[in-house]
C-alpha cells in the first residue's frame, strides 16, 4: 500500500488517471464519432469542391476548344478576305492603268487636233496677210500705171474686180 501512496503523490499519477477519465468521457459522449462525422463532413464538402472544380476544368477545355475552332475558322476567313481584297486591288490596278492610258491617248488625240487647228490658222492668217500685201502691191502697181497712162476704162475695172475678190 505505501507504493499506492507513493504513486498518489505524484503528479504523473493524477495526470495519467485525468487523461483516463478524459478517454473514458469523451468515449461515452460519442466525441470520437462525432469527429469522425464532422470529419466525414468536411470530406464530403471537400470532394463536392473538387467535384466542381474538375467540372469547371473540363467547361473550360470545351470553351478553349471552341474558341480554337472560331480562332481558326476565323483565321481562314481573314485569309480568304486577304487573298479577295489583293484581287480586287490588282483588278483595281489594272482598270485604273487602262482608264489612264485611255485618257493619255484621248488627250494627245486632242493636243494633236489642236496643233492641227492652230496651224491651219496660223495658215489662213499667213495667206491671208500675203494676199493683202500683195493686194497692196498690186494697187500700188497698178495706181503708179494708172497715174502715168491716165485713166483706162479697161484698168480701173480689172482694178475694182481685183479689190472686190480679195475682200
Amino acid at each position: 500500500m505505501s507504493w499506492i501512496i507513493e504513486r498518489a503523490q505524484e503528479a504523473h499519477t493524477w495526470e495519467g488517471v485525468g487523461l483516463f477519465l478524459l478517454i473514458v468521457a469523451l468515449v461515452w459522449l460519442k466525441a470520437p464519432g462525432m469527429a469522425m462525422s464532422a470529419l466525414d463532413a468536411r470530406a464530403s464538402r471537400i470532394q463536392a469542391q473538387l467535384d466542381e472544380a474538375t467540372k469547371l476544368r473540363e467547361e473550360a477545355e470545351r470553351l478553349l476548344a471552341d474558341i480554337k475552332v472560331q480562332r481558326e475558322a476565323t483565321e481562314r476567313q481573314a485569309a480568304e478576305m486577304l487573298a479577295n481584297a489583293r484581287i480586287d486591288a490588282g483588278r483595281l490596278a489594272a482598270e485604273a492603268k487602262v482608264k489612264l492610258e485611255e485618257q493619255i491617248r484621248r488627250r494627245g488625240e486632242m493636243a494633236e487636233r489642236r496643233i492641227a487647228l492652230a496651224e491651219s490658222q496660223a495658215a489662213a492668217e499667213v495667206k491671208a496677210a500675203a494676199a493683202d500685201l500683195a493686194a497692196q502691191a498690186a494697187e500700188a502697181v497698178l495706181a503708179a500705171r494708172l497715174a502715168a497712162a491716165k485713166s483706162d476704162p479697161l484698168v480701173d475695172s480689172a482694178v475694182a474686180q481685183v479689190a472686190t475678190k480679195l475682200q
